[in-house]
């Protein structure tokens, strides 16, 4: 499979809704679905020293992205292959955005996958304009995704703290 789920958090994540989403993203943006993609969820310490390490901000944060062959997306005629590059997500920031959006953490997880992997992609937001694209492809990204799948939300057992 092109896209590897780890999970080094004390979440509980079901790794196949975060492997088919990375695919189907990869697919929607014309980038062979047999390009290597690894999405990490961590903890906020650790999100915390990468956050440090490659931006010098500190503090966790909510995603990062890690591009290797910086592929761009496809023209629409051939498929783009290559090593797309690692996501790393937090949970634990990501359920308190979901919170403060009124959305559950798995929504805003997915979202957050999406938002990676347009960044892997070379997508930004530094810039109006820029986070007015990025913004629109990625809402677009997951109504269109959640549309095809009716219930892919009830299917996934709900992000936890383990032992709680």
């Amino acid at each position: 499979m092109a896209v590897d789920v780890l999970n080094e958090s004390n979440w509980a994540v079901e790794p196949r809704v975060f492997s088919d989403l990375g695919l189907w993203v990869m697919d929607q943006m014309k980038i062979s679905t047999d390009c290597d993609l690894t999405i990490i969820f961590n903890e906020p310490d650790a999100m915390e020293e990468l956050h440090l390490r490659w931006m010098n901000l500190e503090g966790p944060t909510d995603v990062m992205s890690f591009p290797m062959d910086e592929l761009r997306p496809g023209d629409g005629t051939t498929d783009v292959e290559g090593m797309l590059g690692d996501i790393v997500l937090c949970p634990a920031v990501a359920a308190t955005q979901a919170q403060s959006a009124g959305h559950s953490t798995i929504e805003e997880l997915m979202l957050l996958t999406i938002h990676g992997c347009l960044h892997l992609l070379g997508f930004d937001h530094s810039d109006k304009d820029q986070e007015k694209e990025m913004f629109g492809i990625q809402r677009q990204l997951l109504l269109t995704y959640l549309a095809a799948r009716p219930g892919e939300l009830n299917e996934v057992i709900p992000l936890e703290i383990s032992g709680e």
